[in-house]
């Protein structure tokens, strides 16, 4: 066997190394010997395998395990030459040439080091700006907002006519061709009118009606209607029209105070701060998302410069380029598949991006553990129970995606990178 380790830069090595035919002649031979103390072959005794049996049986998987053990073996020298410790390495060994022949194999492999990153002061990583203001017209837009969720539907006591925005509770039977539809009929059916819920034209003939009123509707299905024994077709609906109902919203004051803040002693004037501080979280929010996160991530990678693990930054690479090829067209990515050189170009062009990102994600670990800023497991579950509840998905579904994807991790650094970058931008949500 033949070792030789050059050192690229302070994150990446490459170990070149050869295998002869002899190499791999040896190591089949002690597999074998090994394997002939515990393989079961008909015939011979457990133990008493000659190696020669166990060479014409398994020779193939012999010759491709003693390869695989020959090259681990040559990893190792190459690490123990170049002083790498196990635990200094990140991602995997790329094989960057590979080989093989009927006399020997020559191979390289790449092997990247986390990268050695000296923080020094970095006070100056903090940002200027306003703190967003509050205007009162704000605050009164939330209470209402606030006072709508509190809303209920309540049947109206005057004798007026239906009108869009309310609630018609209503029974209906519809008609093909004279004769009565599966699936078109419904007793005490509740329906908001300007919903765009039924047929086009619909809901607006009902508009008008009063309670106890009978009205027949005429309508025509989409043609691309699902049921498609009624696509296209005209209808008739009978209807009879049984209450009117509309959202009444509850007075704005101390009692909705206590309802929406869940306290006994909640006054209009706690709800008044609390909806301030709803607006002034959203205004922080986003200001950080469109600007002061993009500012602090530019001056973190300009501020420092080290060696990358190039085989992070390539795996980045190929994550950017899958996501720039999405956007392509059919006939652009055919090109790209078939042009090697369409390829290289695609990848190029990510290259940057890829660097900066694989730079900032290091940069941000390195700075939260200065920090000693860290996200538990529970409030990697606390997100992803609201992300649940806000897109109305089973919490437990959305956890075992994210799992099974392996996301976990992207998530629980995008929360380790907002905690840290609001600690040093000193943002004070409320």
């Amino acid at each position: 066997m033949d070792l030789k380790v050059e050192k690229l830069d302070s994150a990446n090595y490459k170990i070149i190394g050869k295998i002869t035919k002899e190499d791999i002649e040896k190591k089949v031979e002690k597999l074998a010997k090994e394997a002939s103390k515990s393989v079961k072959v008909d015939g011979f005794r457990p133990g008493k395998v000659p190696v020669a049996i166990v060479k014409k049986l398994f020779g193939d998987k012999l010759k491709t395990d003693a390869e695989g053990e020959l090259i681990r073996e040559i990893l190792k020298k190459g690490y123990e030459e170049a002083n790498i410790k196990e635990e200094d390495l990140i991602g995997e060994p790329v094989f960057e040439k590979f080989d093989k022949n009927d006399d020997e194999i020559n191979f390289e492999i790449l092997v990247s080091l986390k990268p050695r990153i000296e923080l020094g002061d970095y006070s100056d990583l903090t940002i200027e700006y306003e703190k967003p203001e509050v205007s009162e017209d704000e605050i009164k837009e939330e209470i209402e907002n606030i006072a709508n969720n509190f809303a209920k539907l309540k049947s109206i006591e005057e004798d007026r006519e239906l009108k869009e925005g309310d609630v018609a509770v209503f029974d209906f039977e519809g008609f093909v061709d004279g004769k009565a539809f599966e699936g078109g009929s419904a007793k005490n059916y509740e329906l908001k009118i300007g919903s765009g819920q039924f047929i086009e034209g619909f809901e607006s003939q009902m508009v008008g009606m009063k309670k106890g009123e009978e009205r027949t509707i005429k309508v025509k299905f989409p043609e691309n209607y699902h049921a498609k024994d009624l696509a296209g077709k005209d209808a008739e609906f009978k209807v009879k029209l049984h209450d009117i109902k509309e959202l009444q919203k509850p007075e704005i004051d101390d009692e909705l105070a206590k309802k929406a803040l869940g306290k006994e002693d909640a006054t209009l004037d706690e709800l008044k701060e609390h909806a301030k501080n709803i607006i002034y979280n959203q205004k922080v929010r986003k200001l950080y998302e469109d600007e002061l996160k993009p500012k602090m991530l530019e001056k973190l990678v300009e501020k420092y410069d080290f060696d990358l693990p190039k085989n992070i930054v390539e795996k980045e690479i190929d994550n950017l380029a899958n996501q720039k090829a999405a956007t392509l067209s059919k006939e652009e990515l055919e090109e790209i598949k078939n042009n090697q050189e369409k390829l290289k170009e695609l990848r190029e062009s990510v290259r940057e991006d890829a660097e900066q990102s694989v730079k900032a994600t290091f940069l941000v670990d390195a700075l939260a553990k200065a920090e000693d800023i860290d996200v538990s497991d529970g409030e990697i579950n606390q997100v992803l129970y609201y992300e649940a509840l806000m897109s109305g998905q089973d919490p437990k579904a959305v956890f075992e995606y994210y799992q099974k994807n392996n996301l976990l991790p992207v998530i629980k650094m995008g929360m380790i990178e907002d905690k840290l970058f609001s600690k040093l931008l000193k943002l004070d949500q409320k």
